[in-house]
């Protein structure tokens, strides 16, 4: 499968743009201890008895004059987080060089995006959660109506979002509920009949915190 629009093209395309300059700058901002300490997972849960297992995931913004996000819905029939709203990704695999490609492979392997089709942009810092995995957010810009190839045994549906309603301040509802017997809190939005939460969710809420830390 070829791209709509290359690598160099999509780079060339954004070589100016501030929402790119400032994304990277965002994630390069996971480094800075100060922005760090204000990320927000799931750490105070306690580290599994056999500790965490690093994992990945894409999140592929679209080539837009308004760029969106694309999210996937997992199956119902799924042993974990069936049903829910989720970006492309999953464990990394003993034969992935590193995150980003493990990101690029679960990638291809749920929604059919080429890796050469996307640009990388960055990754942000490691969101920790209860359930025990590590997971590293990988950001990429993909070519705006490629042709999508959902794996039906891995998503039940695909939207994308734009960009800006994930980022802006208050989108995003703080929640809490019992889990374990603990206080478990957790973001929430509604879009369109899609319920983004949990996880997903708690990623995204970083990830905006960090943008809007280096452009305030």
């Amino acid at each position: 499968m070829t791209c709509e629009i290359s690598n160099n093209g999509s780079a060339h395309i954004f070589a100016d743009s501030d929402f790119v300059q400032h994304l990277a700058s965002a994630l390069q901002s996971s480094t800075n201890d100060q922005i760090a300490s204000d990320l927000r997972d799931e750490r105070h849960f306690g580290t599994p008895k056999r500790g965490y297992r690093d994992a990945a995931v894409l999140i592929p913004i679209t080539i837009r004059p308004s760029p969106g996000l694309l999210l996937t819905v997992r199956p119902t029939t799924m042993r974990d987080h069936a049903g829910q709203v989720a970006f492309p990704g999953g464990k990394i695999d003993a034969d992935d060089k590193d995150a980003i490609a493990a990101a690029l492979r679960e990638a291809e392997e749920e929604l059919g995006i080429p890796p050469q089709c996307v640009t990388i942009i960055g990754t942000g810092e490691q969101y920790f959660t209860a359930s025990g995995f590590a997971i590293t957010p990988v950001v990429g810009l993909v070519p705006a109506n490629m042709h999508i190839t959902p794996n039906p045994a891995e998503v039940a549906d695909w939207f994308e979002i734009p960009f800006s309603t994930v980022i802006a301040p208050d989108s995003l509802t703080r929640r809490t509920t019992k889990w374990q017997g603990k206080e478990r809190g957790y973001y929430d939005l509604e879009w369109q009949g899609y319920r983004i939460w949990g996880i997903t969710a708690g990623i995204l809420a970083n990830l905006a915190r960090q943008y809007h830390d280096v452009t305030k």
